[in-house]
């Protein structure tokens, strides 16, 4: 089908007209969100003259260290600084303990470990899993009250 030359014409003024529109829509669109954005908008000046906020903060992290709770286990002192870790950990048996100590804190395997106690690697694996199982239900004790 060929074109003719008052068909290009239409479809060049339709196009025209199109690109017209959106421009103004997107214009009034513009103007509407600056609008919107100037009305919820409060100036530095009014809330330093008005309200005296301080327009900095100081960082209170370095100032109070973290409280430090002292734990012994296998003879070697562990410092840690959640207070609730602390208690849950000394109140698990002392087996439960060293377990916990040599797998995190001495990177001993869980071979490694069976071989201190005589045991194999799965059941290290086992009582590694039930040690931490009790952990968790003595930290939700300390945190939440409740069992």
């Amino acid at each position: 089908m060929a074109c003719t030359e008052a068909y290009k014409e239409h479809i060049m003024y339709s196009f025209n007209g199109f690109c017209k529109v959106v421009i103004r829509y997107a214009a009034i669109n513009a103007w509407r969100d600056r609008n919107r954005r100037r009305q919820k908008e409060i100036s530095f000046e009014y809330l330093t003259e008005e309200k005296f906020y301080p327009l900095s903060t100081s960082d209170e992290y370095f100032k109070s260290p973290y409280e430090q709770y002292p734990v012994t286990i296998c003879g070697q002192t562990i410092i840690l600084t959640n207070g609730e870790l602390a208690a849950a950990l000394l109140s698990l048996p002392e087996r439960k303990r060293e377990i916990i100590y040599l797998y995190f804190f001495g990177n001993y395997t869980q071979q490694e470990i069976g071989k201190i106690y005589g045991r194999c690697r799965s059941s290290m694996c086992y009582q590694l899993h039930s040690a931490l199982q009790m952990l968790q239900e003595e930290m939700e004790v300390l945190l939440h009250g409740e069992y």
